[in-house]
């Protein structure tokens, strides 16, 4: 017998690098369960927050390469996070093994009811008329929420004050509570509140409206460009792990994705599977890294 089913019956340890509530955390509970009944072994989820994902994302760097510890790769932990640090500990493409890409998510830009702006032109001009004064609040510095903000302040030649969080939890919590005025992060754990007014969403990031919010415009029709593009999850491996390990787990992956159950929950989210190859993941993740290199070097971004 090959693949991880040789190996016993060892749990495997699936680490999410941000707090429990957001939608990497979502996505991973969504698939513990049938990927446990994939692979024949117990999935554990271990939630390990931290600049900006980099605390998660190193753990599964330095973990043994014998399937038993995966990771949840985002836009963030392997694309923004490492274009704004050149000091991080981890390389995102030399220290990892890609698995298999798992979703699409949108991304939104909401704001507290209680700010008078109802569409993207009112924030900006808000923000023109008080430069430095309108907070917004990310899941990090180096997250792809901070980098899209970044892009939205060049573009409208604006200033907004920028608030990193340690978790989408601790993030969403302050804008519910008005104490924060804008909020960026991805559509799942944001949606519940935009339905219920308690959030007011301003843009998507899709390539088309999200049909659960079908008056609210994409920031590709407001001009945003390549950026517009919802935000990739995947699954990750250390370095060196077995290609016979990583194919068993590729396999497992565009299984579970498939699964109606799975593809319903997305659905209702806004979100959509996007499994593939190990060497599509990879052209993702350098794809992506280069573009938000190029706007840590125009925005001059540091780690803060």
């Amino acid at each position: 017998m090959t693949g991880l089913r040789a190996q016993g019956d060892h749990a495997i340890r699936l680490v999410v690098p941000f707090g429990a509530g957001g939608t990497t955390d979502l996505l991973a509970r969504l698939i513990r369960g049938p990927l446990a009944q994939e692979l024949g072994r117990p999935v554990v989820v271990d939630n390990r927050a931290g600049a900006g994902g980099a605390v998660g994302t190193e753990l599964v760097a330095r973990a043994a390469p014998d399937g038993c510890t995966l990771g949840l790769a985002t836009q963030s932990t392997h694309a923004a996070n490492p274009a704004l640090n050149p000091r991080l500990r981890y390389d995102p493409l030399r220290d990892f093994v890609p698995i298999s890409m798992l979703a699409l998510v949108p991304g939104v830009l909401a704001v507290h009811p209680t700010l008078p702006a109802t569409s993207i032109a009112e924030l900006i001009a808000l923000a023109r008329y008080n430069p430095g004064k309108l907070s917004y609040g990310t899941p990090g510095v180096g997250s792809l929420g901070h980098l899209q903000m970044a892009r939205f302040e060049q573009l409208h030649q604006v200033e907004l004050t920028h608030v990193p969080y340690r978790s989408a939890g601790e993030l969403l919590t302050d804008a519910l509570e008005g104490r924060l005025q804008v909020m960026v992060d991805h559509l799942p754990s944001a949606l519940p509140h935009v339905r219920t007014g308690k959030l007011r969403a301003l843009a998507v990031t899709a390539p088309r409206r999200v049909p659960l919010l079908p008056a609210v415009a994409t920031y590709a029709e407001l001009g945003f460009g390549e950026s517009a593009r919802p935000a990739w999850f995947g699954l990750v491996a250390p370095a060196s792990t077995p290609p016979e390990v990583a194919l068993r787990l590729n396999e497992a992956v565009r299984e579970v994705m498939q699964q109606p159950e799975v593809m319903a929950v997305l659905a209702q989210s806004g979100s959509e599977r996007a499994t593939g190859s190990p060497e599509e993941f990879t052209l993702a993740m350098r794809t992506t890294l280069e573009e938000f290199r190029a706007v840590v070097a125009a925005r001059n971004i540091r780690p803060e």
